[in-house]
C-alpha cells in the first residue's frame, strides 16, 4: 500500500511513525508547502530559548498517548507543574477564575457567588456558547471573565458560536462555588495541574524525535506546494506546483480542508465548495519580548480578559526552562488573534510589538520600554478554528463528501477542523492509522 499525505505538521508525522510499522505499507510520502516540517509544532530561537508558536505543554488523559511523548523526548524532558492566572482589576486570579472569587473585591465576589446561586439561566438547555456559560457559571463569572476573555481569544460573539468548544466543561459543585468565595482554593482540570515539557529546544523537540524514528519507507517533500489532486480509477494522484506527480492509493489530508477542497479533481459540487469557503479560523501573531526583568511573579501563563488590552494572554517562558539554566532576565510570549481584513490584521509588525509592549508597560508587568531587549513576531495564519454557529453543519457536508471518496481521509487540527491538542492529534493518528490498515 502506498500512502500520501498531504501537510507535515504533527498529525501527518505521527500518522507517519504509526503507518510505517505495518509490513502492508509499501511507502508513505508527504508533502509540507513550509521549507520544513512542524506546522503549529515548530519552535523557534529566541533570547538563548526555543520558542513555540503558543504555550504547548506535554499532558493526556490517555495515558499511551502521554507515555509515547515522554518515552521519545527521552532525558529532554521535565515535569513541571501549572502556574496560571486571569489578571482581572489589578489583581491575579488563581485559574480557572471560579476556583478563586474570593481573591475579587468585595462586590465582585458577592456578584458571581450570588449570580451562581440564583441563576435563572440554569435550566436552559444552551444553543451556543455564551447561553452555555450563563447556564453553567451565571452572569457574575461568564461578564467579569468567560464573556470578555472568549471575545478577545475568537475575535467573535460566544452568541454565535457553539457549544463544541464547551460542553465537556462540568458545572462546579455548589459547595465549591461557595468555598471558593470564602478563600478555600480548589485546582481545576486537573488532568493538566502536571505537564511535562522538553527542558532544550522547545516542543519542536518531540516532533523531531518523531522524525528520528522515520525508516526509508517514509520521504518528505518539503517546500512542495501541492496544486492539484485528482481522483484515479485506483488511487489518487497528487500533482506539486514544479510539475512533479504521485500516485497513491490512499490519501490523507492534514492540510487545512479550505484549501484542500478547491485543489481536488474533479472539481467538487457547489455546495461542499460553499462549506469549505464559509469555515473560519483565526490567524494569530506571537510576539516574543525579552526584557530585563519582569512582575508576574513564578507563573506560566496570564490571561487577560480587560478589552483596552490587544493581547489575550502571555506566557513567561522561563518558567519552561530548568531552574539552573535561567539567567534572571524574562523571555515573554504574548499572543495577539486576528482575521484577515480585522483591525489588527492592518498593523505591521513593528506597530503590533509597539502595541504589546505599551500594554505590557501599562499593565505594570514591566517597567517601561528600555526594559525591553529584544523582541521580534511570529505569524501563523492558521491557528484557531472557530465553532460559528455553521460549523457543524459545513462540517458534516465536507466529511460527507470526502468519505464518498473511496481513498481519501480528513486528519488533523485543520484538516478535520477542529480545536484539538497536540495530545488527541496523536491519539486520533493511533485511531486513523488502525482505520486505514483495516
Amino acid at each position: 500500500m502506498k500512502i500520501g499525505i498531504l501537510g507535515a505538521g504533527l498529525s501527518g508525522i505521527t500518522l507517519a511513525y504509526l503507518l510505517q510499522q505495518n509490513k502492508r505499507v509499501e511507502s508513505i510520502e508527504l508533502w509540507e508547502k513550509a521549507e520544513h516540517p512542524g506546522g503549529l509544532c515548530r519552535s523557534y530561537p529566541f533570547a538563548g530559548i526555543g520558542c513555540d508558536v503558543g504555550p504547548h505543554i506535554i499532558f493526556s488523559k490517555n495515558k499511551e498517548v502521554l507515555e509515547l511523548m515522554v518515552q521519545l523526548l527521552g532525558e529532554n524532558v521535565h515535569k513541571l507543574r501549572r502556574s496560571n492566572k486571569i489578571f482581572h482589576d489589578g489583581r491575579f486570579i488563581k485559574y480557572p477564575f471560579e476556583n478563586e472569587l474570593s481573591a475579587l473585591s468585595a462586590s465582585e465576589r458577592d456578584f458571581c457567588l450570588n449570580a451562581f446561586l440564583n441563576n435563572p439561566y440554569e435550566n436552559y438547555p444552551p444553543e451556543n456558547m455564551l447561553g452555555f456559560f450563563l447556564a453553567t457559571f451565571g452572569e457574575g463569572i461568564t461578564n467579569l471573565y468567560l464573556r470578555p476573555y472568549n471575545e478577545k481569544i475568537w475575535k467573535f460573539d460566544p452568541a454565535f458560536m457553539d457549544t463544541q468548544m464547551v460542553d465537556r466543561i462540568p458545572k462546579p459543585p455548589r459547595e465549591d462555588i461557595i468555598k471558593s468565595a470564602e478563600g478555600v482554593t480548589t485546582e481545576g482540570y486537573v488532568h493538566q495541574l502536571h505537564f511535562y515539557y522538553p527542558k532544550r529546544g522547545g516542543v519542536q523537540s518531540l516532533l523531531d524525535a518523531f522524525l528520528k524514528e522515520l525508516g526509508g519507507k517514509v520521504a518528505i517533500r518539503t517546500g512542495a506546494t501541492v496544486q492539484r489532486v485528482a481522483k484515479q480509477a485506483e488511487g489518487w494522484e497528487v500533482l506539486t506546483a514544479d510539475g512533479e506527480k504521485k500516485n497513491c492509493d490512499r490519501l490523507v489530508s492534514t492540510m487545512p480542508v479550505t484549501e484542500m477542497i478547491p485543489l481536488l479533481h474533479p472539481a467538487v459540487p457547489e455546495a461542499v465548495r460553499r462549506a469549505a469557503e464559509n469555515l473560519r479560523f483565526n490567524s494569530i501573531a506571537i510576539c516574543l519580548i525579552h526584557v530585563t526583568r519582569d512582575y508576574l511573579g513564578d507563573n506560566f501563563a496570564v490571561m487577560v480578559p480587560d478589552k483596552a488590552i490587544l493581547f489575550h494572554r502571555l506566557s513567561k517562558l522561563d518558567f519552561l526552562v530548568p531552574e539552573d539554566e535561567r539567567d534572571g532576565s524574562t523571555r515573554l510570549m504574548v499572543e495577539v488573534t486576528y482575521r484577515d481584513g480585522d483591525q489588527i490584521s492592518r498593523l505591521n509588525d513593528e506597530q503590533l510589538l509597539d502595541r504589546v509592549v505599551a500594554d505590557l508597560v501599562r499593565l505594570k508587568f514591566i517597567d517601561d520600554a528600555k526594559a525591553v531587549q529584544a523582541r521580534t513576531l511570529l505569524r501563523q495564519k492558521h491557528a484557531y478554528v472557530i465553532y460559528d454557529l455553521h460549523h457543524r453543519g459545513n462540517m458534516k457536508t465536507l466529511r460527507d463528501f470526502c468519505q464518498s471518496q473511496p481513498g481519501l481521509t480528513l486528519h488533523g487540527r485543520f484538516g478535520d477542523f477542529e480545536y484539538i491538542n497536540m495530545d488527541q492529534v496523536i491519539e486520533r493518528s493511533m485511531k486513523q492509522a488502525k482505520e486505514i490498515l483495516a
